[in-house]
C-alpha cells in the first residue's frame, strides 16, 4: 500500500472521530435523526479545522443504508463511493477553479436530475467566497428553491466575502480554532498507534506551531517524523521548525526580577545568531507574561497553554509578581510589537524594550497602602485600649515598667531621643526590642540575613531585593544594624521603606532593626536636636489640655502630635 500522510490517514469517517466541533457534529446528528434536513449548508472557519471533512461525513450519513444513530456505517456501497470520490450523487467542486457564471449555469441545468442511488444529491462547494459576484447572483434562486432531492454545502475560510443573499438561505455552522490539548491529544494517539516515542514537550511545540489547525498539526507531525525516525527529540524538532526556546522567556523574567541588565545583550545576540524573528520572539515573550499573570489571577496552571514540564515553573512565579505590575509589563510589551513592525533597526528596538522592562520599579496599589496603614493603626489602637490613660499620666512619658511617670521631656538624653523617635507623631506603645533587651546577636543575623532577603522578594521583590543584596553587614550595637552599599541609591530605597523592613525584621529576627548607614552618625545628631525641639513644643502645647483624658487624646491625635 503507497503512504499515506497523517492528514489523510487518519482523517475521521464519523462524527464522533471529530474532534473539537462537537457543537457541530451533534447538531447534524440531531437533524437527521429528527428529519430536519435543511437545503442549504454553511461552513466556516479557519484552516484546518474540520469544514470539509464534516461535510463528507455528513454527506454520507444522508445517503448510509446502514445508518445508526445518524452515523454513516462506512461499509456500504453508497459510503465507499462517497470516500473514494466515486459518486455521482456526490458532487465536490472547487470555488477558485470554477467561480465564473457559465460553471454556475452548468451547475443549475445539473439541479434538475434526480439521484441516481441515495436519497440526495449532494454538492459540496469548497472555497465558495472565490465565486464572482454574477456567479452568486446567478445562483441565487436556484439556492433559494432547489429540488427537494438537493443538499448544498458551502465551506469557506472568509465568511465576510460571501454575499448575506447567499448567507441569509443558508444554515451557518462556525467552526473555531482547535484547542492545543485537544491537539496533543489526538497527535498522542496517533503516535501510539504508528509506535512513534514523543514525550509531552514535543506534542507542545508541534501543537503551538499549528496555531489551532488539526490538519497543520498533521503535517508537522510527518515532517518531524520523517527527519528523526520512530524517537522524536524535542530539541532537534524546535531547531527544525526553526522555534525560539521557552527557557530564553524564563531568564528574562528572572531578568527582570534580579535587575540583571546583561541579560538583555545574551538574549538579543541568541536570537541574532540563531536567526530567529524578533516579532515571533515578541509575541512568545507575551505569551509567556500571559501565563505568569494566569498564574498569579487564577491560583492554578491549568489555564496555561505550555507544556506539563514548565507548569511548576510558573507556580513558582505566583508571589514574586503583583497584578499590576504584569499588566504594565503585557501593555508595554503590545506597544513595542507594534512597534517593532515598522523598526528599520529590530534588534535595537528589543535592547531598548527589554532594558525598560528590567528598570522598571514594582507598583503598590492605593488600595494596598491603605491596608497597610489600617493594620498598623488598628494594632497601636487595641494596645492603647489595654492601658488605663489618666491626666496625670499624659502628662507624663510612658517607661518600659508600662506605667506612666512624670519626667520632664527635655531632660532626656539624645540616645534616648533617638530611641523613641516623633516622626510619626503617633501615640504608640515601646516596643521591649527596641531598647536593646533583646539577646539577638550579630551571628545570628548574619545567619539569616539570605531568609530575610528572601521573604523581602516574595513581597517586594522589584523594589527592595536590589538594593538589599547589595547592602554590607559591619556590626549590630542594640537594634541598630550598622551596613554600607556600593550602590547610590540604595540608601535612598531603605529610607522610602524603612517602616516595612522593621515590621519585616521584628517577623523574621524577633527584634526590630533600625539600618544605620556608615555615614548615619552625624545625621542622627541632627535628628535628635529636631526631635527635642518637638518635645519642647509639645510640653507648651499641653498647658491647653482640658483635664479630660479622652478629649485631651483625641486633640492632641487631630493635631498630629505623639503624646509620651
Amino acid at each position: 500500500m503507497e503512504y499515506l500522510v497523517t492528514a489523510r490517514k487518519w482523517r475521521p469517517q464519523k462524527f464522533d472521530d471529530v474532534v473539537g466541533q462537537e457543537h457541530i457534529t451533534q447538531t447534524l446528528k440531531n437533524a437527521i435523526n429528527n428529519k430536519r434536513i435543511a437545503h442549504a449548508y454553511l461552513f466556516t472557519g479557519p484552516r484546518g479545522v474540520g469544514k470539509t471533512t464534516t461535510a463528507r461525513i455528513f454527506s454520507k450519513a444522508l445517503n448510509c443504508k446502514n445508518q445508526k444513530n445518524a452515523e454513516p456505517c462506512n461499509k456500504c456501497d453508497i459510503c465507499n463511493e462517497i470516500q473514494n470520490g466515486q459518486s455521482l450523487d456526490f458532487i465536490e467542486i472547487d470555488g477558485a477553479s470554477n467561480r465564473g457564471i457559465d460553471e454556475v449555469r452548468t451547475l443549475r441545468e445539473s439541479v434538475k436530475y434526480a439521484p441516481t442511488r441515495g436519497k440526495y444529491k449532494i454538492y459540496i462547494i469548497d472555497e465558495v467566497h472565490m465565486l464572482t459576484k454574477e456567479s452568486f447572483n446567478a445562483f441565487l434562486k436556484t439556492l433559494e428553491e432547489p429540488p427537494e432531492h438537493i443538499i448544498f454545502i458551502f465551506a469557506t475560510t472568509d465568511a465576510h466575502k460571501v454575499p448575506l443573499t447567499i448567507i441569509s438561505r443558508c444554515q451557518r455552522f462556525d467552526f473555531r480554532r482547535i484547542q492545543m490539548a485537544t491537539i496533543k491529544g489526538t497527535l498522542a494517539k496517533i503516535a501510539e498507534a504508528e509506535k512513534i516515542n514523543i514525550d509531552d514537550k514535543t506534542l507542545t511545540i508541534i501543537a503551538k506551531k499549528a496555531d489551532g489547525a488539526l490538519r497543520d498539526a498533521e503535517s508537522y507531525f510527518d515532517q518531524v517524523v520523517s527527519f528523526c525516525g520512530s524517537k522524536i527529540d524535542s530539541e532537534t524538532v524546535a531547531q527544525m521548525l526553526n522555534l525560539i526556546d521557552d527557557e530564553i522567556y524564563f531568564n528574562i523574567s528572572e531578568a527582570i526580577l534580579n535587575k540583571d541588565f546583561s541579560m538583555v545583550f545574551n538574549v538579543t545576540n541568541t536570537i541574532y545568531e540563531n536567526g530567529w524573528d524578533f516579532i515571533d520572539f515578541t509575541e512568545g515573550l507575551i505569551e509567556h507574561f500571559r501565563n505568569i499573570m494566569t498564574v498569579v489571577l487564577t491560583e492554578k496552571t491549568s489555564l496555561t497553554e505550555t507544556a506539563d514540564v514548565y507548569r511548576a515553573r510558573y507556580q513558582e512565579y505566583m508571589d514574586r509578581f503583583s497584578k499590576g505590575d504584569l499588566l504594565r509589563i503585557l501593555n508595554y510589551l503590545s506597544r513595542v510589537q507594534q512597534e517593532l513592525r515598522f523598526s528599520s533597526n529590530q534588534k535595537l528596538k528589543i535592547e531598548i524594550a527589554l532594558s525598560h522592562l528590567i528598570g522598571l520599579e514594582k507598583t503598590t496599589t492605593l488600595t494596598d497602602i491603605i491596608s497597610e496603614i489600617n493594620s498598623v493603626t488598628g494594632i497601636e489602637k487595641k494596645n492603647l485600649l489595654k492601658e488605663q490613660v489618666t491626666p496625670a499620666s499624659l502628662k507624663g512619658t510612658y517607661s518600659d515598667s508600662k506605667t506612666f511617670e512624670k519626667k520632664p521631656v527635655v531632660t532626656k538624653t539624645a540616645e534616648q531621643i533617638v530611641s523613641y523617635p516623633l516622626k510619626n507623631r503617633k501615640l504608640v506603645k515601646q516596643e521591649s526590642d527596641e531598647v536593646g533587651t533583646s539577646n539577638l546577636g550579630f551571628d545570628t543575623v548574619s545567619k539569616k540575613w539570605q531568609y530575610f532577603l528572601d521573604e523581602i522578594s516574595k513581597d517586594r521583590g522589584l523594589t527592595l531585593s536590589p538594593a538589599l543584596s547589595s547592602l554590607k553587614l559591619h556590626s549590630l550595637t542594640g537594634n541598630k544594624l550598622s551596613v554600607s552599599s556600593k550602590i547610590k541609591d540604595s540608601r535612598k530605597t531603605i529610607e522610602l521603606n524603612r517602616s516595612y523592613l522593621e515590621n519585616k525584621s521584628k517577623s523574621v529576627f524577633g527584634k526590630r532593626l533600625h539600618f544605620l548607614f556608615s555615614t548615619d552618625k552625624v545625621a542622627g545628631i541632627k535628628d535628635n536636636l529636631e526631635s527635642v525641639n518637638l518635645e519642647n513644643d509639645r510640653v507648651q502645647k499641653k498647658s491647653t489640655t482640658t483635664g479630660n483624658p479622652i478629649e485631651d487624646f483625641i486633640v492632641e491625635e487631630l493635631k498630629g502630635i505623639q503624646i509620651k
